[in-house]
This record gives structure tokens, sequence and C-alpha cells, in this order.
């Protein structure tokens, strides 16, 4: 491509407001906006030959309709809303962004497994309500303060950020157990095994979810999965929301048959009011913020930049639909 393209940024507001999109601004005409309903869609993306999405729908109307487009850069590592058969019939390649997020995701994981076994924020609350300040002795606790060492942390996934979680498991002193679909080498630490999802789910104290969203596993969280668990464990959820039956998991909670649960994604986002895990007990629910650190951030838009460079050069990269 010789002149500079038209750049479209349907969804910038995800990116929050304090990084920088000059790695892409330099390559072309850089247009931003924070949010695209579907009506507005077209309009906004007419005449650009690349686009950017996150969480904004590219279907095949859509693609079909844009004839200037070449390239789709998602701002982000899944590519779910995007039809990537209807871009590569178009010979467009549709580029993700990899490998931004294990460090963000990893240490987001390791705050809600301390805060549950821990519980900081429930003891600094009664701190700041006068609890410690009116009673006589030095210390003061509302519920038991567990130690991670020597129990067992369950990783179902191991790829880039599965494999970061279980470092930081390890190294407070925990049993990682891992469940892959296909085999893999084990870690230069231990204890460590590869184990069934049956058995993981059997065994750990902690079970944090680090697979993709397929058919297959829609749900597999299921009430039967659940059933399998320690009723002293612990559920964690920084993958995808709908790998998880929420009702299932709900009635777990509220049965105590596991001690709780931390989840950064749900079914369908922003979560609804009427979803049963806002009124279940020991859940702790956070709104899809695990990947957004400041650096995590950072490194998607660098990534990105790369690819739209790479793209420009006729050389693309990160191409998730077979278009190079």
């Amino acid at each position: 491509m010789t002149e500079k393209p038209r750049i479209v940024v349907l969804d910038a507001f995800t990116m929050g407001q304090d990084v920088s999109w000059e790695g892409i601004a330099s390559q072309g005409e850089l247009h931003l906006y924070d949010r695209t309903q579907p009506a507005q869609l077209l309009e906004r993306a007419k005449g650009a030959q690349v686009l950017l999405t996150n969480k904004t729908v590219l279907d095949r109307a859509a693609i079909e309709a844009l004839p200037d487009l070449q390239c789709i850069c998602v701002l982000a590592t899944g590519y779910n809303v995007i039809d990537l058969a209807a871009a590569a019939a178009r010979g467009i390649p549709v580029c993700n962004a990899p490998g931004y997020s294990p460090p963000a995701v990893a240490q987001h994981v390791m705050a809600v497994v301390l805060e549950l076994f821990t519980h900081v924020s429930l003891h600094a609350r009664a701190v700041r309500d006068g609890r410690w300040s009116s009673q006589p002795d030095f210390c003061v606790w509302d519920e038991p303060i567990v130690e991670l060492a020597g129990k067992t942390f369950g990783v179902v996934g191991f790829g880039a950020i599965g494999n970061r979680v279980a470092e930081l498991a390890n190294a407070f002193g925990m049993r990682v157990l891992a469940h892959v679909p296909r085999p893999k080498e084990l870690p230069p630490y231990g204890p460590f095994d590869f184990v069934s999802l049956d058995a993981l789910f059997e065994e750990s104290d902690v079970v944090s979810l680090h697979c993709p969203l397929t058919a297959e596993n829609e749900n597999m969280v299921d009430a039967r999965l659940l059933s399998l668990m320690k009723p002293t464990a612990y559920l964690v959820n920084t993958a995808r929301g709908p790998l998880v039956d929420e009702a299932a998991l709900a009635a777990a909670l509220t049965a105590g048959k596991l001690a709780g649960a931390a989840l950064d994604v749900v079914r369908q986002e922003p979560i609804r009011p009427e979803n049963p895990l806002l009124s279940a007990p020991n859940c702790l629910i956070t709104p899809h913020v695990a990947w957004a650190s400041r650096e995590a951030r950072g490194r998607l838009l660098r990534i990105v930049a790369q690819n739209l460079g790479a793209f420009l050069r006729g050389v693309p990269q990160n191409v998730v639909n077979g278009v190079g």
C-alpha cells in the first residue's frame, strides 16, 4: 500500500485514556470512536482500509458492505466478534494480539485467591468501622485466615496465562495440577502433575480456568463438575464467562458445596441485574479487569501497531483466519 491508509478504531474506550495511540497514528489517518453502535458501524467504517475492534461485532453483512476494507486488527487476543470466514472470502487478514496479558491476569488471579484465603478487605473494613478500637484485644478476625502453602492449585488450560499462574502458585508453596487437551512437557518446578479434569476438580483447593471458549466446552463447569469439588475449595474464572454454568455455580455456593468463587467474566457483559451470582454467598465479581493493567494495555497497542506495520509491508502477522 503506497498511500497511508484510513484506520478506524470502533471502540477505543476499551483501551482507556492513559495509553498512547501514536504507534498506530503514525502509520495512517487515524479515526478514534469510543463506542460504535450497530447502526453507526457502516457510516464510521466507510472508506477505511483498516478496522480496529475489541468488542464491536464485524459480521458477514458488515464485512461484505465495506469494499475498501483490507485488514482487521483485533484489540484483544480473542476474535469471536469477527466472522473469520467472511473476511477470508474477501482476502482480508484478521490479526489478533497474543501474549500481552499473562502478567496482568496472573497477578489478578493471585490477588483474588489471596483475598479469598486472607480476607484483607474484610479486616481492613472492620478497622475503619471501629471494630478494632472498640475491643480490648490486640487483634481481631472475623474469618479464618488460611495459608496457601501446602494447598493444591488446579489450572484448567496451560497456555501462557495458565503457565504463569501455575508458577506463582508454586512460588506460594502450593502443589500444582493442570489439565490440558494434549500432552505437554512438565515445567521445571514441582510438585506438579497433569491430571484429568475430574481429578483436578476433586483434588484442588483452588480451580482456576485458563482455557479458550469453544463449542465443546461451553458450560463445562456444570453441576456435575462442581459436585466433585471439596466444600472448602474455590473456583476462579478469568477466562470466559460461558465456561461456567452460572445457575449451577450459584446453587452450589448457596448450598455450601464449595467455599466460594471469584469471577472476572460472566456470560453476559456487563453483568445483568438478574444474574444469580450477584446474590450468591462468597462470590467475588470484578468487571472484566484482569487483563487491563496499564502495562498490559500498552503492550497490546504495541502488538497491534506491529501487526498494522507488518500488513502494510505485505507480510501480515498474527493472522487467525489463514489469509497471508
